[in-house]
Order: structure tokens, then sequence, then C-alpha cells
């Protein structure tokens, strides 16, 4: 049974998802603060952390540092704040989605479904990745469609592709796309990201002008979608 810990300071929201996600059988612990959502997190290990950031005690996004630094556990983040900066800062943190509150639970539900049904093993990863009708081979490094061809990637193109197809549903902030494939001096560069995604789209979906696999989270980052 999947494990979901649920870190809120409101007794309602708390109860609702608690309700909701026992409804469809995950296995849910709940803390109204990130000093008892860490110490649940380290004696209970879930398989997926909830988590507000507007916390009583410690700011969520120091929760989402303090798990970072000995788990990679998903962690959607579910908060009131709207600014893009915070934002930024939960996903560079180390969070994998960003919902913003008031939410429907339907479509919070779908993204805990996305992201425990993608989440990788640890110290375990698929040698390739299908994008649409395209194979990504990981450990040969190449790109080849359904017709055998082999689709050019430049080095840049390649990292952004790996990055993404590592981490499948999560949303991956723009300051880290920009911080791991183009060196820490250019994550102002945003410019650069919507350049090279277009040109990928234009390799890799069917309609580039509708994609459906490298999607775009817009002033957050991008998203691969099998």
């Amino acid at each position: 049974m999947t494990r979901v810990l649920v870190v809120d300071d409101s007794p309602q929201i708390l109860a609702t998802l608690r309700l909701n996600l026992r409804a469809r059988d995950y296995e849910v612990r709940v803390a109204p603060d990130g000093g008892r959502a860490l110490a649940h997190a380290a004696d209970w290990h879930p398989d997926l952390v909830i988590l507000d950031l507007g916390l009583p005690d410690l700011d969520g996004v120091d929760v989402i540092r303090g798990l970072r630094g000995w788990t990679r556990v998903p962690i959607i983040v579910l908060s009131g704040r709207t600014d893009g900066g915070d934002k930024v800062d939960a996903l560079d943190a180390g969070a994998d989605d960003y919902v913003t509150k008031p939410f429907g639970v339907e479509e919070l539900l779908a993204r805990v479904r996305a992201v425990t049904r993608r989440a990788p093993v640890e110290g375990e990863e698929p040698p390739t990745v299908r994008v649409g009708s395209h194979t990504v081979d990981l450990v040969g490094k190449t790109v080849t469609g359904d017709d055998g061809g082999r689709v050019h990637l430049t080095p840049t193109e390649w990292g952004i592709v790996e990055l993404l197809v590592r981490n499948p549903g999560r949303l991956i902030a723009q300051r880290r796309l920009l911080a791991e494939v183009w060196g820490p001096s250019h994550v102002k560069e945003t410019h650069y990201l919507r350049v090279y995604l277009a040109s990928l789209r234009r390799k890799l979906e069917a309609d580039p002008s509708r994609p459906r696999h490298l999607i775009t989270e817009p002033g957050m980052g991008y998203r691969f979608e099998p």
C-alpha cells in the first residue's frame, strides 16, 4: 500500500485529504507542522509527501531541504502562495510538483497518481524511455525513431532531454535546468530554454504546436509526460 504523508496546518485540509486518500487505498499519516513532518518521514518512510509551505514552526522550503538531505521521496507542494518566487524556491529546493490553493481534490489525486506511479526505485533506472514515436537510450545517449532513423541532438539538447526523461511526471524548475545544463552562472537565462525546447519539440513531438510529452509549466519549468 502506498504511504502518503500530508503536512498542513489546516485541520480541514488534513481531514479532507486523509478521507479522500484512504478511500482510494492509500495509507495516510498527517502532520500539522514541519517538525512532526520530518519526524514522521524519518521513522515511517512515506512514498509521497504532500506539503504546505506556510507551517507554524518551519517554512515549507526548509522542510523540503531537510528531506532532500537524505531522501528522494516525491514531494508535491500544496500552498496558497501564488507568487512565482515562492514556487521557484520550492522547486529549487527539491519539490517535484506545485499545486496552488484553492485546489480541486480530483486534480490533486491525479498528480498523486502520476508522481507515485513514476517515482523511480532507488538505484534503478530504465535504460530506455519512450517519447512518443521515439526511443531515448540513456546508456547509449541516442534517440531513434520508430522507423529506425537516428535523431540528431546537440549536446545541450541531450542534456535537457536526459534530465527531463529521468524524472517522468516531475516538474523540473527552470533554474535547475539552466544550472545543470548550462552551469550556475546562467540560471537567469530563461530565453535559452524557450529556444531549445522549441527545437526539441520539432524533433520529438508529433505536433510541436501541441506538445504531449515536453510540457511547459508557465513561470515554473518543464515536465516530461510519457
